[in-house]
């Protein structure tokens, strides 16, 4: 009995400075000033959520069976001739948990490509948005005027209905992050789309902070952060803004609401600003009047949408258009497939502030 209780306490103990060791690696977040003083490395950085048109989600994008990288490089040629030289990007945990080193491969081919055009990037790892629950393979067809309609979560249910998911969680943030952690061609890691989003509150807490020490474990050359998006949630605000090596945040309002969410920021954080995602014509929040103003700010400006495609985001979140007619007013994007601009005023506004013309 006594060698019995002796191999538990020498177990403990184990366990125990296995726990402390662990929590010694994960690093503090960064200080203001190596917040600011990386920021002032990267100039103005000005781009889009970035999908290509034959994608209707994170899986199509990323799986080998239907990663296109020759519309990936034409796509981002569009981007490069209008002067933008940033994309966010979204990823998915299930086309690397399928294929670890053929996602990696295609991460990293997609980089080349990116690069190629003078683009850095920005990472999403999870997403609270729109579908639930998804599955490998082909993805389904998009629905007729219905934004985002394949779009999937990154975990969505799975988190809550096999709790167990969370060790491959794990895996896949920290292969993804030190596979890639000293790339100069990722600008930013984002950690969590919108949490709390599609009802969750604050039932996303729980992984947002795990994220974040996951991240810090593997301390990346890049920061980390997790964009600001409704200020109701408090408590996931307010973790967000206090863990985020750098403040990045979504607006789809008009130029006074940005505006106050802008100072609001700034009366919280002393740490550099990136909008992560804006523009939705409806809503007047425009590239003529909200680009201007992130310009003047020095802030990070990332619309949401530069292609019109299977993502179906030139329709409006709340105004379904089941016919599938083209919407007089785009909701996103800038481009049609074939590279024509949607409006060529705004491609005009762009390239003056990106100093393109």
């Amino acid at each position: 009995m006594k060698i019995f209780k002796t191999l538990l306490s020498l177990l403990a103990f184990s366990l125990l400075a296995q726990s402390i060791v662990a929590q010694t690696k994960a690093r503090e977040i960064w200080s203001v000033e190596k917040a600011n003083a990386w920021y002032k490395t990267k100039g103005w950085l000005r781009g889009s959520d970035f999908i290509p048109s034959t994608a209707i989600n994170q899986l199509e994008m990323w799986q080998e069976e239907s990663f296109d990288p020759a519309t990936i490089d034409r796509e981002l040629g569009y981007a490069e001739s209008i002067g933008m030289n940033s994309m966010r990007v979204y990823l998915h945990h299930l086309a690397w948990e399928v294929d670890p080193k053929g996602f990696k491969n295609r991460v990293n081919q997609y980089l080349k490509i990116a690069d190629k055009h003078h683009i850095s990037t920005l990472f999403v790892l999870f997403d609270d948005c729109w579908n639930p629950t998804y599955s490998v393979g082909k993805q389904p067809a998009p629905k007729p005027g219905i934004h985002n309609s394949g779009w999937v979560r990154d975990p969505g249910e799975l988190i809550f209905t096999e709790p167990q998911v969370i060790e491959k969680l794990e895996a896949y943030v920290k292969d993804i992050l030190t596979s890639f952690k000293n790339d100069k061609r990722i600008v930013l890691w984002d950690l969590y789309n919108e949490p709390g989003n599609s009802g969750y509150g604050n039932k996303s807490l729980p992984l947002l902070e795990k994220a974040f020490v996951w991240g810090r474990e593997v301390n990346p050359s890049q920061p980390l952060s997790a964009g600001v998006w409704d200020w109701k949630l408090k408590e996931l605000s307010d973790f967000q803004i206090k863990n985020s090596d750098v403040t990045t945040y979504h607006n789809y309002g008009d130029t006074e609401n940005h505006t106050k969410d802008i100072e609001k920021l700034k009366s919280l954080s002393q740490r550099p600003l990136l909008c992560t995602e804006y523009m939705a014509r409806s809503r007047n929040s425009l590239f003529s009047n909200i680009m201007p103003i992130l310009k003047k700010e020095n802030i990070a400006a990332y619309n949401w949408g530069l292609v019109a495609g299977k993502t179906n985001t030139i329709y409006a979140w709340d105004k379904p258009m089941p016919n599938g007619n083209e919407p007089e007013l785009w909701f996103h994007d800038i481009f049609r497939p074939d590279g024509t601009p949607y409006k060529q005023d705004e491609v005009e506004v762009i390239k003056d502030l990106t100093g393109k013309k």
